[in-house]
């Protein structure tokens, strides 16, 4: 809890009980001493040996260092939830040991006949006490026209969103939009203010002449630009795919993929690293991080926040976008930019993380190229599934992928696959591995979703430009 400054100490009542609901300290700087107090008395013998010419009692101090940081309990403590079952006559009778397996049990333990216990799903969110008064409406001055919201804003959300202005279009619409929104346009020219953000401007232009197809994260691996700026500057130059093929990824503007097989090798590629005990590694010995971890989780139940470094429309003006500060280290050139290998797949390299989004054009592999442009010249019809590419050209890919990233890892960790050696094995690895006998993991034709794309971060990138 100490190293990381935004978290809470938690305090148990009960540690040993999973249904004990802790009570949370927060954390405050501090520059304090820690004393160590002696306490020396002398015996009554001695007292009157020495005649008391000294006292009785006496105290010693020592300074053993200074304490920097102190964590206070201000908030209260939440209800306190007991497994127990109330009786027809009122008796509390305890269900620990009804409830609770603290060992191996035999079927016996299941089939139990128990009252019904069920916990609360989730305590409180916060823990002071809330001014729920009601309040007479805010008079504005005259003049002021309340904004326009939204029914979603109502419930849920503190504020509405500040919008970005892109433009979302879905694989089933039937034009698409030639120009950005008049709102976007006049937010980049708002925060379009240096020689530096024009240099930008134009760089990203020129990538979008070149590939008419983006995704974010190759947009940032090309160019220096701020993460806020950019939320700015792709609405005003492209518009943003929520399903099919390209979905997830940023066309320029005027530029349809569904009428241009040659768009092909711009769709989007979901590619999961397989891991499980039948392809020979287990999560655990992946040398791959995940992108996020329920161990960094946190409850939202703080008193004391941490002011978070907020952008503001000025920030952007004064240059935070390339220019920088003068106290970074990377040069404006780059100060922004992200690894190539955040959007290109090649052979021999793992990917950095264990869920990637690829475009076709981005696997520099001929073997997976090969399998991309089987059908060159005689594309008939673009698919929301497979797009201008063929059928299952998808699974292919991630089936050659993924042998490819375990032929890596068996030459960095081939204590994983020492045991996999028979003949047997051999042929369950092949039939793993050209993805034969899949399970649940990859999807069926029948349980295709045309319009489900990846979630995950897909979301948050939707959240970031509405």
């Amino acid at each position: 809890i100490y190293a990381d400054p935004g978290k809470r100490l938690e305090l148990y009542f009960r540690p040993k009980d999973p249904y004990c609901h802790p009570v949370c300290a927060n954390r405050f700087p501090s520059s304090t001493m820690l004393l160590r107090v002696t306490r020396r008395s002398r015996r009554k013998q001695q007292l009157e040996a020495e005649e008391q010419t000294q006292p009785g009692v006496r105290f010693e101090m020592e300074i053993l260092g200074i304490v920097t940081t102190v964590y206070k309990f201000q908030g209260m403590s939440d209800f306190q939830y007991l497994a127990m079952h109330s009786g027809p006559d009122g008796k509390q009778t305890s269900m620990y040991d009804k409830v609770l397996m603290l060992k191996p049990e035999k079927e016996e333990f299941f089939n139990r006949d128990l009252p019904l216990y069920i916990p609360p799903p989730i305590f409180s969110r916060l823990d002071t006490p809330v001014d729920y008064f009601y309040r007479p409406d805010i008079q504005h001055r005259s003049g002021y026209n309340n904004p326009q919201v939204s029914g979603e804003n109502l419930i849920g959300l503190s504020r509405a969103r500040r919008p970005h202005n892109a433009i979302f279009v879905n694989f089933d619409d039937e034009e698409i939009p030639t120009k950005p929104l008049d709102a976007a346009v006049q937010n980049w020219k708002k925060v379009c203010t240096n020689p530096v953000d024009k240099k930008v401007e134009e760089e990203l232009r020129k990538l979008f002449e070149v590939r008419p197809v983006w995704s974010r994260n190759a947009v940032k691996a090309n160019i220096s630009i701020h993460p806020d700026k950019l939320k700015v500057l792709l609405p005003y130059l492209a518009y943003y795919m929520l399903t099919g093929p390209w979905r997830s990824l940023w066309v320029r503007f005027g530029y349809d993929p569904r009428k241009h097989p040659e768009a092909k090798i711009y769709q989007v590629l979901d590619f999961r690293i397989r891991c499980g005990m039948k392809y020979g590694y287990a999560a655990t010995d992946m040398p791959v991080k995940a992108k996020r971890s329920t161990y960094n989780y946190s409850l939202p139940i703080t008193v004391k926040k941490q002011g978070s470094h907020t952008v503001s429309v000025h920030d952007l003006k004064q240059g935070l976008g390339s220019a920088g500060t003068s106290g970074a280290k990377k040069p404006p050139s780059s100060r922004y930019k992200l690894k190539e290998s955040i959007y290109i797949f090649r052979e021999g390299a793992l990917p950095p993380y264990r869920q990637m989004f690829y475009q076709l054009c981005d696997l520099n592999v001929e073997s997976l190229q090969k399998i991309i442009h089987r059908n060159d010249g005689t594309e008939s019809e673009c698919t929301e599934r497979d797009g201008w590419c063929l059928a299952k050209t998808s699974d292919d890919l991630r089936d050659s992928m993924s042998l490819m990233i375990k032929q890596i890892i068996r030459s960095t960790r081939p204590a994983l696959f020492s045991n996999a050696t028979s003949n047997e094995d051999g042929k369950e690895q092949l039939a793993y591995e050209s993805g034969e006998d899949e399970d649940d993991e990859e999807e069926e034709e029948e349980d295709f979703k045309p319009s489900d794309g990846s979630e995950n971060e897909m979301e948050t990138e939707i959240l970031d430009y509405v």
